[in-house]
């Protein structure tokens, strides 16, 4: 892509510098454009994605290489419904069968330009279009774009058969518009039977909307009905915005043996066409109110996008918070039940209280936690064995409350995001159950309880290094000391109520006085905050793994924040060059303003 192109949008005589920014914002423009993602499935979204393919194609196909060659033919895009007779009259225009009309619908498929062969040039892959395929030859290829030369076609105008705007084909319906968009000049065929259809008028209000030169062919109606419909035709489209766009009738009429109405039924639109043709000036107006119009209307549209993007934007980070709370209140959850006493309940506190002895010892300990240490060391009772017992009882408890708020947290992101309708879809596309906790969730709970037990035993090892030998370190041994700490880590806020307050809490309380008896005060707080936060630590990495499986699908769709003021920024830097060179040059007037034979309403 050329970055000095020899012509500007909104100048007749613009320099080089103020071409070469432009071109470089609308370029900006359109990589913006295309940076921005709608994944997102939310009310009217299916429209915004639609408008915003429409930008970038008509960005692509004829704003930026239009603007590179301001002084290539004017390009005139005949289109119009199903049956209007679009090909006979390109074909008529001409003086030979160019484009094929066809008796089965739809007619046209692939798209047929006509031009002077001292145009050609202009018409390359890298021109106008550029997406199609150039051929020289008939086909209904929708891909391609044929190009036929012919001397009849006066140098400076290039003809171009559409198919049907309204066919029964979508990607004939897409083709249609794509090359409308595409048009310096819009020659609109239509007939009596079907001028009031309300595919065509849509077309014909993005024209008037864009300032695009139209002009409109009633076409194929009976003779005692022209005054009738041309005028009621007139009416409409003065109302609508298109009161300078000319309008010619052709009547329903035979044709000759090469399927071409009589020289005299399309005289008139011959005759115009040729006029802007020769007319240079004429011609460069028309193209440049015609890209000029579209390069405003493709500013003002891009805010609708931005505002659809913005929409992205929010619906992700309600999506993303909702999943975040769901996770994060039960890792909280997770973390006060592992430190309130609740895990101090049933089959833990009942292999706890083997292990240090019930009886007389639980009994006098809840009056009297003063009791001296050695006396507790001597009252316990616990073996290897029942020490093993309580770990493996920790362990099937822990993992229990894990799982359980693990499930919790998927039900609820779960059912926040089945409420929004962007959420149904990211659910209906996970390939998972999201409501539910990973297949592997449950060995990964496992493992992270046993690493964590692990710890605390490596943590009992280490800080008893120095007193391996003592009668009270051996009293209990590593597991005993280890099933004390997390008896202690388990009771850390003391949040149990009711009746078994008394025993979860003369349990801890137990267990404090067992380790401080071997390492002190102070070191079993150390130890049991270290083990208190190994355990949280590992809670948290545990949940987010099941939170990602929500996040990575939000991270996946691409929603950058940043988006919607990128592209109000790039339309905005757009605008501010055409306003500035508005001020710089002199108005150009509409083709009807002019007396050059520019298009005005047919006489």
């Amino acid at each position: 892509m050329s970055e000095t192109p020899p012509g500007d949008t909104a100048t007749v005589s613009g320099g080089d510098a103020d071409s070469t920014r432009m071109l470089t914002a609308l370029v900006r423009l359109r990589a913006t454009l295309q940076e921005v993602g709608l994944p997102l499935e939310i009310p009217g979204v299916a429209e915004q994605r639609q408008s915003q393919r429409e930008m970038v194609d008509q960005l692509e196909d004829y704003v930026i290489p239009r603007l590179m060659t301001i002084e290539a033919p004017m390009l005139a895009v005949v289109g119009g419904s199903t049956g209007a007779g679009k090909s006979t009259l390109v074909n008529s225009l001409v003086g030979r069968r160019v484009s094929e009309p066809g008796v089965l619908r739809p007619t046209t498929r692939s798209p047929v330009l006509v031009h002077n062969p001292a145009d050609a040039e202009w018409f390359g892959q890298d021109r106008l279009l550029p997406d199609l395929e150039r051929v020289s030859r008939a086909t209904n290829d929708p891909a391609a774009l044929q190009l036929v030369a012919s001397d009849d076609v006066p140098a400076g105008l290039a003809i171009l058969d559409a198919p049907d705007i309204d066919s029964v084909e979508e990607r004939n319906r897409v083709l249609a518009a794509q090359l409308l968009a595409a048009a310096d000049l819009w020659l609109f065929v239509t007939s009596a039977a079907r001028y009031a259809d309300q595919v065509p008028w849509g077309f014909l209000r993005q024209a008037a909307e864009r300032s695009a030169a139209v002009a409109i062919v009633l076409d194929r109606t009976p003779p005692d009905a022209v005054d009738t419909v041309a005028t009621h035709l007139a009416r409409m489209l003065a109302s609508r915005g298109l009161k300078d766009s000319p309008l010619f009738t052709v009547t329903e009429g035979g044709v000759d043996d090469e399927g071409l109405l009589p020289g005299s039924a399309v005289a008139d639109i011959r005759g115009w066409l040729e006029s802007l043709a020769a007319d240079a000036e004429a011609r460069t107006a028309v193209v440049k109110q015609t890209l000029d119009g579209a390069i405003r209307t493709l500013t003002r549209r891009t805010h609708v996008v931005a505002d659809a993007a913005t929409e992205q934007v929010d619906a992700v980070r309600r999506l993303r918070d909702d999943a975040n709370k769901a996770y994060d209140a039960s890792i909280a959850e997770i973390v006060e039940a592992s430190a309130d006493g609740t895990l101090l309940r049933g089959e833990v506190l009942a292999r706890w209280q083997e292990f240090v002895g019930t009886g007389e010892l639980l009994k006098s300990l809840e009056n009297r936690v003063g009791w001296i240490r050695d006396r507790i060391v001597n009252a316990v009772k616990g073996k290897p064995q029942q020490a093993e017992r309580v770990t493996v009882a920790v362990e099937s408890g822990l993992e229990t409350l894990i799982l359980e708020h693990a499930e919790a947290a998927a039900e609820r992101a779960e059912a926040s995001w089945q409420s929004l309708a962007s959420g149904q879809a990211l659910l209906a596309d996970a390939g998972e159950d999201l409501g539910r906790a990973s297949r592997g969730f449950r060995r990964s709970a496992e493992r992270a309880v046993r690493d964590w037990q692990a710890d605390v035993l490596d943590m009992v090892r280490s800080e008893g290094a120095d007193k391996r030998t003592t009668a009270r370190f051996l009293a209990f041994g590593v597991n005993g000391l280890s099933v004390a700490l997390m008896v202690v880590v388990f009771a850390h806020t003391a949040g149990v109520t009711g009746a078994e307050a008394g025993i979860a809490g003369g349990s801890a309380v137990l267990g404090q006085k067992l380790l401080e008896a071997v390492f002190g005060d102070q070191a079993v707080r150390s130890l049991a905050e270290r083990a208190r936060q190994d355990l949280e630590r590992r809670v948290r990495e545990l949940l987010e793994s099941e939170r990602g499986r929500y996040l990575d699908r939000l991270d996946d769709l691409g929603v950058s924040p940043q988006a919607p003021d990128a592209l109000r920024q790039a339309s905005r830097r757009v605008d501010d060059l055409r306003f500035a060179a508005q001020r710089k040059a002199p108005t150009i007037l509409r083709p009807a303003d002019r007396e050059s034979g520019g298009p005005g309403p047919a006489q």
